[in-house]
């Protein structure tokens, strides 16, 4: 007869097998790594080998058929390696996989700048580039100072993403944009060379269940690619959905062909409490405060990734990016290569 430790053990693997099985029958998910571009800089190693050491990252995620790699993005307020130039290098050395922001704050740039930039990038990597796209964030005395250091007034951030986007997207087609807004006003602009991609670059645009507001749900409706989310869980992710949908509906837009990103955090170890708490020190040092708190995670087993992975595919996500809340990057991405990724 089985001890009830065996018997548990079996049943937690019979669990594991029905979300396989759940996760194989939708085989439309797409999964993508968030690259350590902040993480890096958190530890004593951030010099040139750093740097390499993410790359190889990127390499790997590509070899083992991850669909994306991801990077962060803050100029002073949580320092890393600035986005585009990190993506142009993982595009030279990367053939297949996609590559993106998550997320980009974009009010943080200019229009035509920016399209110039991305474009370039796009072009370099063969037509791969996505951006996601935040308003971010001025809860704290270090956000706010860097958009005063950037000279934009904060409270002025939603409204300066939707005008870039406005001016951004046709620019990456090689449309001449002629626009006249409150914060940006661009006249018989365009930018050569294009993206490759025929209906320019995506923008995948975020909001949020927890600090949304209708003006988020509208913006990404209306103007947005697709969505991304960090911060929300399952059931709350499904609703964000539902009102995007309804916005896109209401601008006569089909709502079945944004896409709908979900971004994790994790960190994976057999010993739970270790887990944790290794992941609230790292947010900790990322953030300055574990802002999200429980609303990250899980942290735990390779099953309470995969379940949970699921729940978002299952609440709508088609696309699914993990970031490892854990001062062992590399350890980590292995052991969700191995252990996680071929589930999918």
């Amino acid at each position: 007869m089985k001890s009830k430790k065996d018997l548990s053990a079996d049943l937690e693997c019979l669990k594991l097998g029905m979300v396989v099985n759940m996760l194989r029958e939708n085989s439309t998910v797409n999964i993508g790594v968030l690259l350590p571009t902040r993480a890096i800089l958190m530890s004593e190693d951030h010099n040139s080998h750093g740097v390499q050491e993410l790359l190889a990252m990127a390499v790997e995620c590509e070899q083992a058929g991850i669909n994306s790699v991801w990077v962060g993005d803050s100029v002073t307020a949580k320092p890393r390696l600035e986005p585009i130039t990190v993506l142009s290098s993982i595009a030279v050395v990367t053939s297949s996989v996609r590559l993106g922001t998550a997320v980009l704050l974009g009010a943080q740039r200019h229009p035509v700048s920016l399209a110039h930039a991305a474009s370039s990038l796009d072009i370099i990597s063969g037509g791969r580039l996505s951006l996601g796209m935040g308003v971010g964030g001025a809860f704290n005395e270090s956000q706010r100072n860097e958009w005063i250091n950037l000279g934009i007034d904060h409270k002025t951030r939603g409204k300066r993403l939707e005008e870039l986007v406005k001016i951004f997207k046709p620019l990456t087609r090689g449309e001449e944009v002629i626009f006249d807004g409150q914060h940006f006003s661009v006249d018989g602009v365009t930018i050569q060379p294009s993206s490759q991609q025929s209906n320019g670059i995506p923008v995948i645009v975020a909001a949020h269940f927890k600090t949304g507001t209708e003006s988020q749900y509208r913006r990404v409706g209306e103007l947005g690619d697709g969505l991304i989310s960090i911060s929300d869980n399952p059931r709350e992710y499904s609703q964000v959905i539902d009102k995007v949908d309804e916005y896109a509906m209401k601008s006569g837009r089909d709502p079945s062909v944004l896409d709908r990103v979900f971004y994790m955090t994790v960190n994976i170890n057999v010993d739970k409490d270790k887990a944790e708490r290794e992941a609230d020190q790292f947010l900790r040092m990322y953030y300055g405060v574990n802002i999200w708190k429980d609303r990250w995670g899980p942290w735990g087993s390779t099953q309470e990734i995969v379940e949970r992975m699921n729940e978002y595919v299952n609440a709508g996500a088609k696309t699914v990016i993990v970031r490892f809340a854990s001062f062992e990057q590399r350890k980590q991405l292995d052991v969700f290569l191995k252990e996680v990724c071929t589930i999918f």
